[in-house]
């Protein structure tokens, strides 16, 4: 678990060698300490050579991590899928870091983009709270190439990548809201369709997190506006007892299902799903799989391709055709958002409401549902 992993350590992949003197990391393909020699050069994990044998990567990469950190099974670790697949078809070599917080972003981008040895080729920014920091570094390293996920970065050195939650997160909500008002039961939940409450567990409040609850919202309300949807803010992507918290407290007020968009978080809402013979939405990555444990109550997963981003930043660097300067926007009709039914029991779901959530898609994409951005709330 995260919590019994030494945070104050630079990650390093297998055989690449870390930054001297960045610290506040841990975990990840192997560790490397303080005293590391950033000249090393290994053909193993994290440095292997360039796709024509030679010994020099046809690019370094430097990622800096959301805060909650890898391990999460969600946000951070899909991003990290992007890196493992660059490192798989390009032979890149990577360097990877965790903050505990949101104060030292600045100073990770700062030694990455500093950085002479190695030289970073990309640096890697996952997370929109990374935003603010990003935007001071980088004019501060205008021959560094950078780019983030989840924020707009207004720089010609910056590749901005966005997603459109809401537009996935409508498909969970019409699904959220067919299964509550009908009698289903399968792997560990049943539903109570008297009830007709589903529940929504946010991570940090903000702009994105407010994305998915507005797509879910509306989703909810195209299929039945009676339904009534619960919403809880922990204010934190790795707090499973949290989670798990809010998340009995909706199905123990007739909640049928919780969809959830806080990263590790999310653990504990899939704990009350099985506690209280409810079921569960995912995120980022197909959660089925990687929280399998709770495959009999994780219904679908909206995944949300940051592996995409990161990748195909990676492949543009190492074409010489960074996208500084422009923004790309992942949505339905890309493939950047879907939803992706449970491994378990998602073939449970019986055909009408797959059916209802498969015409949303093509009515979202055909412009025929415009999906909101915002919450009533804001």
């Amino acid at each position: 678990m995260r919590a019994d992993i030494d945070r104050r350590r630079f990650l390093t992949a297998a055989g690449s060698a870390g930054l001297v003197g960045l610290a506040g990391c841990s975990g990840g393909p192997s560790e490397g300490g303080d005293d590391a020699d950033a000249s090393d050069e290994s053909d193993g994990d994290g440095s292997s050579g360039g796709e024509d044998g030679s010994s020099e990567p046809p690019a370094t990469i430097g990622i800096v991590y959301s805060d909650g950190g890898l391990g999460d099974n969600s946000f951070n670790d899909a991003a990290q899928q992007g890196l493992f697949q660059a490192e798989s078809e390009y032979g890149i070599a990577y360097d990877e870091s965790q903050p505990e917080g949101t104060g030292e972003f600045n100073d990770f981008q700062q030694r990455y983009a500093g950085s002479t040895d190695p030289d970073y080729d990309l640096v890697s920014c996952i997370g929109f709270n990374q935003t603010d920091a990003l935007a001071e570094n980088a004019p501060q390293f205008p021959e560094q190439d950078f780019m983030i996920v989840d924020s707009v970065v207004d720089e010609p050195n910056v590749a901005s990548y966005v997603f459109r939650e809401h537009e996935g997160s409508f498909l969970m909500g019409v699904l959220a809201a067919r299964l509550s008002t009908t009698s289903f039961a399968a792997g560990a939940g049943e539903t109570d369709p008297d009830s007709a409450t589903v529940g929504f567990v946010g991570g940090v409040d903000s702009p994105v997190i407010r994305r998915f609850q507005a797509g879910y919202e509306a989703g909810v309300a195209h299929v039945d506006a009676d339904v009534d949807v619960v919403v809880s803010y922990v204010g934190s992507y790795a707090d499973p007892t949290g989670g798990q918290e809010a998340a009995l407290s909706m199905y123990q007020n007739g909640a049928d299902v919780v969809y959830h968009a806080s990263g590790a978080t999310g653990v504990g809402v899939f704990q009350a799903a099985q506690q209280e013979g409810r079921f569960a939405f995912g995120v980022d990555l197909d959660q089925s799989v990687t929280e399998s444990e709770f495959a009999d109550v994780i219904v679908a997963s909206m995944v949300k391709r940051v592996d995409t981003a990161v990748y195909e930043s990676i492949g543009n660097v190492i074409d010489g055709e960074h996208q500084g300067g422009s923004s790309t926007a992942l949505g339905l009709e890309s493939n950047g958002v879907e939803c992706v039914y449970g491994q378990e029991i998602g073939d449970s779901v019986p055909e009408p409401i797959a059916t209802a959530v498969a015409d949303a898609r093509e009515e979202i994409i055909a412009g025929d549902i415009d999906v909101p951005t915002e919450t009533d709330g804001n």
